[in-house]
């Protein structure tokens, strides 16, 4: 007589009976994004394989860790903890701005994280006002020059004209971005990769992004933190009054998808930038498995807020966070078919 192993039973119908009120779901909060297919999947393991190569290099899930902070007392430790996330688990990672480097090396500290990521693809970032300046006075070599102190893979390049408008401090642009985009890709021996950085972009920036020999599109699309927003709440009242409506202009990282796919099926562009990062309000793995399953071509999908979350205290809470967050994907990928 084969021996009883289920030795929790008890213990757990009692919390099933306990907590079964508890554990109603409505079915309105149903996910219709999926089709849900239980007798065709199996519970991932070990072996479950959902890596890839992007930006030329293997992932070992299509994670990417979008570009956050830098320049502060703290940004160190989360800079540090990020690299050491990806290294182990084989993710690729944006740094925060990269601008301050430009003049000097008081906070290389904080960016230097080659050594705890090992080879994973890791990229600095600067913002197109800032590469439109260094163009006109041709002091581009400074990038080159900090890239070299960093030892990164390649450039992002932030466009964030909204954000620009409404900060106190913001710089203006003289020249469209687009056009120093191009001159950047001739004049910079390094792989590029263009970005807004939370109100996403409209068919036709894509359209031109598309056509440009560049490693990455990134989304930033809008439904994360709001830049706009944010500088708002900084401004003063009066400013608040005049543009807070400017805050609701952009664009989700699903509608970013649409467009794309519309462009590459329409053939509307003669296509050079083949792999894009989707991110912008990409809140976990079941955002990221949907949206990299909709886009038409190769893909990551970017978080920031999660990881930002996590990394801000011990390794530990950080590496637990992202484990799950791997193995919610690999579920996905066996459980769910994308309707």
């Amino acid at each position: 007589m084969a021996e009883n192993t289920d030795t929790g039973a008890k213990e757990r119908k009692r919390d099933h009976i306990e907590l079964a009120f508890r554990s109603r779901v409505n079915s309105s909060d149903i996910d219709t994004r999926f089709y849900y297919e239980p007798l065709i999947g199996l519970h991932p393991d070990e072996n479950t394989d959902i890596s890839l190569t992007f930006l030329g290099k293997k992932f070992n899930a299509p994670i990417w860790v979008s570009s956050m902070t830098g320049g502060t007392a703290i940004a160190g430790i989360i800079n540090k903890n990020l690299a050491k996330a990806c290294g182990e688990f084989g993710l690729g990672m944006g740094l925060g701005s990269c601008r301050q480097l430009l003049y000097k090396d008081d906070h290389i500290k904080d960016f230097a994280v080659r050594k705890y990521i090992g080879d994973q693809p890791l990229y600095a970032n600067l913002g197109i006002a800032q590469l439109e300046v260094l163009l006109q006075e041709k002091q581009l070599y400074k990038v080159t020059e900090m890239l070299k102190k960093l030892e990164t893979d390649g450039l992002i390049v932030h466009v964030n004209p909204m954000q620009e408008w409404l900060q106190p401090e913001g710089d203006r642009y003289k020249k469209q971005p687009i056009e120093t985009i191009k001159k950047l890709i001739d004049m910079l021996d390094c792989p590029i990769v263009v970005k807004e950085v939370g109100q996403g972009m409209g068919p036709e920036s894509l359209r031109l992004l598309l056509e440009l020999p560049l490693a990455a599109i990134d989304f930033g699309a809008a439904g994360g933190t709001n830049f706009a927003l944010l500088e708002i709440l900084r401004s003063s009242e009066k400013m608040s009054g005049h543009y807070s409506g400017l805050a609701n202009i952009g664009h989700s990282a699903l509608q970013m998808t649409e467009y794309v796919n519309q462009i590459v099926k329409d053939q509307l562009a003669h296509i050079q930038c083949k792999e894009v990062i989707i991110s912008g309000g990409v809140a976990d793995f079941l955002d990221g498995y949907y949206l990299i399953n909709k886009l038409k071509l190769p893909s990551v999908y970017g978080q920031a807020s999660g990881f930002l979350k996590h990394a801000q205290g011990s390794y530990e809470a950080l590496s637990e966070y992202v484990h799950m967050q791997i193995e919610g994907f690999k579920l996905a990928k066996s459980m769910l078919k994308v309707r």
